[in-house]
């Protein structure tokens, strides 16, 4: 009887069952959370999407369940209340707010309560530069297709240039949730990794006019609180009467910043951005990180989607540089080109890369508050370029 126990507890154990996936993917979080801990890569969202991998690969422990999300929709019938029933564990009830677009839209109202529109709204002209970085999003469109991936597969993929992590979760779980985690790992990782990813392409882009590197741009006219207040409503107006399918990231963007810019709504603007864009993210990350399976991660397709992502991140740079240097030409040499790859929609981590490229130059240049204006503007083309591909092949 007591060789019979020792079996059973045995048997019974997640030891036995561990699979050669689920041992290579706990190692894989393990990996990730030493990036996140020790070298500080993006550890807000990293850390938490690493542990939810962990959780989520315990043989056994039945935290998370693919099979009530197989085929991009929910299983309601497999959540309760049938005979083809099975067990939920908390990751599966948690992941319903990815699922269902919830926490991507929360973390941008909350994004919209920490940002500034104030740069983009005095100098107009920064759009063009948010939008020319979207072209790596078109560009690994393209390339994404031409490996084999479907159209819905390849919007979600390529939405990593937008170098927008909730945007990017948001796009992928309504067009190929089972590309979710490596994609918000991938998305994730180069935000991290702006540093290290943009400067050459910054530099190369600017290579044939030194010069320009130098240059000191004016400071912006003051903007009004009546047209930082106006700003969002009317943004959120026009965008969503000619895209309908953006209204839920840029309403709530919009929605973020109006409690911030209104001056009667603090209490409002301060839990959008501490509290509640605390306890999202903590969900947001743990859920992301459970859909990590190892059945289904270790796929040559994860490969391709993390060599497509530096891809179209890499464009997306080259797109808001190559705006810039244009601009620079017609502005007879008022604009700094370096600015324009802030273009991509990392607040404020590419505002403060281009300030530093261009410190390099010149050290007493300050181009951050400058830079902004692009920036802020990439989270607006980022969006729109999400309502575009979800509008086009959300069907």
């Amino acid at each position: 009887m007591f060789i019979d126990a020792l079996k059973n507890i045995w048997e019974t154990s997640g030891i036995y069952a561990i699979t050669w996936q689920q041992g290579v993917m706990l190692l894989i979080a393990g990996v990730l959370i030493y990036m996140a801990i020790g070298k500080k890569c993006e550890p807000l969202l990293l850390l938490p999407i690493a542990f939810g991998m962990l959780l989520s690969n315990l043989p056994i422990a039945g935290l998370y369940h693919s099979e009530i999300f197989a085929e991009g929709h929910v299983h309601w019938n497999l959540l309760g209340g049938s005979d083809e029933s099975i067990a939920p564990g908390l990751l599966d009830y948690i992941y319903l707010g990815v699922k269902l677009g919830i926490f991507p839209c929360l973390i941008f109202m909350a994004v919209g309560a920490m940002t500034d529109f104030g740069p983009l709204i005095s100098r107009p002209s920064s759009l063009f530069m948010g939008a020319g970085a979207q072209f790596g999003i078109s560009f690994a469109f393209v390339m994404a297709s031409l490996l084999g991936f479907t159209a819905k597969e390849a919007s979600s993929i390529a939405i990593i240039g937008g170098a927008d992590g909730p945007t990017a979760i948001y796009l992928t779980s309504k067009l190929a949730p089972h590309l979710l985690s490596a994609i918000a790992i991938a998305a994730y990782s180069y935000m991290a990794l702006i540093p290290i990813i943009q400067p050459p392409i910054m530099k190369g882009m600017t290579a044939f006019n030194k010069s320009a590197r130098k240059i000191k741009m004016k400071q912006a006219r003051p903007v009004s609180k009546v047209e930082k207040v106006c700003f969002p409503i009317i943004v959120t107006v026009v965008c969503t009467l000619i895209l309908p399918s953006v209204g839920p990231l840029l309403g709530m963007l919009m929605l973020g910043n109006l409690f911030k810019e209104s001056g009667v709504t603090e209490r409002l603007s301060d839990t959008a951005q501490n509290a509640l864009c605390n306890i999202v993210t903590i969900f947001l990350g743990v859920t992301v990180g459970a859909t990590a399976m190892g059945a289904n991660f270790l796929a040559l397709d994860t490969l391709k989607i993390i060599l497509l992502g530096l891809i179209a991140f890499a464009f997306s740079t080259f797109g808001g540089l190559l705006i810039g240097n244009i601009m620079c030409v017609l502005s007879k040499g008022k604009i700094n080109p370096l600015i324009g790859s802030a273009g991509v929609s990392a607040v404020p981590m590419a505002a403060r890369v281009s300030n530093v490229e261009g410190q390099k130059y010149d050290p007493s240049n300050f181009l951050l508050m400058h830079a902004m204006g692009p920036n802020v503007a990439g989270v607006i083309g980022s969006a729109v370029a999400a309502g575009t591909l979800l509008a086009l092949f959300g069907g």
